[in-house]
């Protein structure tokens, strides 16, 4: 968890960072239209959060991303312990596990709209496929650092593959799987954003794709703003949470 030193250093630095976007146009060290001052994208910003159409959008990327990862988390978790824990499973399907991460995701996605075509489950699709991976690799990670002799007790008491799961594995992963959470959203939300910038007539990817072409370049940067604020809270309220359960690694 940051100290409130760290805290006042990241609000500083933020300050400045605004305090720079502001000066630079209004100074004339770069061009207003393409970066117009920091008062100026948050006044547009502000005007576009009064109308019930930018919360519509805000609401369907929303729900799209939560979906797609309330799949994907559990799913991913789910095939990388048991990938892990058989040895014959481990050794065929780890490799291709790690050649298909390797691969973009973004190459796929023609594919999910040709099959799904644009509406509400292509996107959760396409932002679980992006998912599954990263968390599937963070678990196998995690699984290895299960103490050796709490899966000996488990296995002397006869316990099932699911026994073992709940019990030994999920608690002694819960610290590691939080870093992958954090990991795993941003390429969650970056899914979801993608599909909707390349094939969609609604939500927040569709709306930044429609102003970057029609070079409004204030409602470009106002939402951009607002998916960063956004993103940031999400990443830092893991962080807290993944600190509340440090003692667990222990």
């Amino acid at each position: 968890m940051a100290t409130r030193g760290a805290v006042t250093g990241y609000g500083a630095a933020g300050a400045a960072f605004l305090a720079l976007w502001e000066a630079a146009p209004r100074l004339g060290w770069v061009d207003e239209r393409l970066l117009p001052p920091f008062s100026q994208v948050a006044a547009t910003l502000g005007a576009m959060a009064a109308t019930a159409d930018f919360w519509q959008q805000v609401q369907l990327t929303l729900l799209e991303t939560l979906t797609a990862f309330a799949i994907a988390l559990p799913l991913g978790a789910l095939l990388g312990v048991l990938v892990q824990e058989s040895r014959l499973a481990s050794l065929i399907f780890k490799p291709l596990i790690f050649f298909v991460f390797s691969i973009p995701k973004s190459i796929f996605l023609p594919i999910f709209i040709l099959i799904l075509g644009i509406a509400f489950w292509q996107k959760v699709a396409f932002g679980v496929f992006s998912t599954v991976f990263i968390v599937m690799m963070t678990t196998f990670s995690a699984v290895e650092s299960v103490r050796e002799d709490q899966l000996r007790v488990a296995r002397s008491l006869d316990a099932s593959t699911m026994q073992k799961i709940l019990f030994v594995y999920l608690p002694s992963m819960t610290p590691v799987l939080l870093e992958a959470v954090r990991v795993a959203m941003i390429f969650n939300f970056t899914g979801i954003l993608l599909a909707e910038m390349y094939a969609s007539r609604e939500g927040i990817g569709n709306a930044i794709g429609v102003w970057g072409l029609g070079f409004q370049i204030k409602e470009l940067l106002a939402m951009v703003l607002f998916v960063s604020v956004l993103a940031i809270g999400f990443n830092e309220a893991i962080r807290y949470v993944e600190a509340k359960c440090e003692h667990w690694r222990n």
